[in-house]
């Protein structure tokens, strides 16, 4: 399902030039002149296909059954729903035969990644800027499309399946299986699992008055997105291009903050979490003192959520940069509190 975690994929393996020129040819999508493994494709599912027609992405090899179908159907909704681009058309080939799995074919979007060295050595601190207000200010566009309930697409359904029980049953349930798994590689002490219990408590009433649950991509990144400038003002930089929706659901959208606010911080620039953070926050609160508290706290949550699977996935792989007997509770509290502070 798409809320499942992967930290492994399916590589593509070696590919005939017949069978691609194959696969373009079942999509009248011209002849095959060149192609390569995408730079950013960390998954190894992904193709650059340059063909007589234009510049393409194949996407196989899927990492469970439905993947490319769920894809698919979020690539087509968002078009309804916003107007950020997206790889439209996503032509799906279902029959295993030709390349030995099902695969996707899909335009190949303009634009660069935000984390380019190129792109980072043309910046300008105002660039920076607005684009970390223009990232916030297309989550909260995202956000917009809202549904009956939380849960996930199911593609043999072909519907949106809401979680069993409530979503908050459905997000505190999975933050504790991560707890107990990053407790097969670390110290995670009683103290640490009353620490969380207490934090989850703590955030009920938030959740509770949730609005509409709305979409939520899940893994919004700077390798899952491009950007262009638009113009010659520095404000009018824009997404480009939005991909891959493996891990997309309908829950609390404060969720897809996490991972960009975590980069900043990471690459030295809290400056920039700040401005994301506060783009976000003044579409989706404007100047509702409640609805502002109740949004920070469930960032909380999130951010929690988040700092436990980089714990686990740092203790367990030996790429621990922190003090080695620091307490869970203690490492992830610092920088859940050093976050929602660049709220104020």
């Amino acid at each position: 399902m798409t809320t499942r975690i992967y930290f492994g994929s399916n590589k593509l393996g070696e590919i005939e030039e017949a069978s691609l020129q194959k696969a373009l040819h079942d999509f009248n999508l011209g002849t095959l002149m060149d192609y390569k493994r995408t730079d950013e494709g960390v998954m190894g599912q992904t193709l650059l296909i340059r063909s007589s027609e234009g510049e393409y992405i194949l996407k196989g090899n899927p990492l469970y059954a439905g993947q490319l179908q769920e894809e698919q159907f979020f690539v087509e909704q968002l078009i309804k729903h916003t107007n950020i681009p997206v790889p439209n058309p996503y032509l799906l080939h279902e029959d295993t035969d030709m390349l030995g799995w099902s695969y996707a074919i899909m335009p190949r979007l303009p634009g660069m990644h935000l984390h380019d060295p190129f792109l980072q050595a043309s910046l300008s601190q105002e660039d920076q800027e607005n684009i970390a207000t223009m990232l916030a200010h297309s989550l909260a566009e995202l956000h917009r499309w809202k549904v009956p309930d939380a849960g996930e697409y199911d593609p043999v359904a072909k519907q949106i399946v809401p979680f069993a029980g409530k979503y908050l049953d459905w997000l505190y349930g999975t933050i504790h299986h991560w707890l107990q798994d990053a407790a097969k590689y670390s110290v995670i002490t009683d103290e640490d699992i009353q620490w969380v219990d207490e934090q989850l408590k703590n955030a009920e009433s938030a959740f509770q008055s949730l609005p509409v649950p709305g979409f939520v991509m899940g893994d919004f990144k700077a390798e899952n997105f491009l950007i262009h400038k638009h113009g010659d003002l520095a404000s009018e930089w824009e997404i480009s291009g939005l991909f891959d929706f493996t891990t997309a659901y309908f829950g609390d959208g404060t969720a897809d903050l996490t991972k960009m606010t975590a980069m900043y911080i990471r690459e030295g620039q809290p400056e920039l979490a700040k401005r994301f953070l506060h783009g976000y926050r003044d579409v989706v609160c404007a100047a509702d003192t409640e609805r502002y508290h109740h949004f920070a706290t469930r960032l909380r949550v999130h951010l929690l959520y988040q700092r436990i699977l980089l714990w686990g996935e740092c203790k367990a792989t030996g790429r621990v940069t922190w003090a080695a007997d620091m307490p869970f509770a203690h490492w992830a509290e610092q920088y859940m509190d050093s976050v929602v502070a660049l709220l104020d």
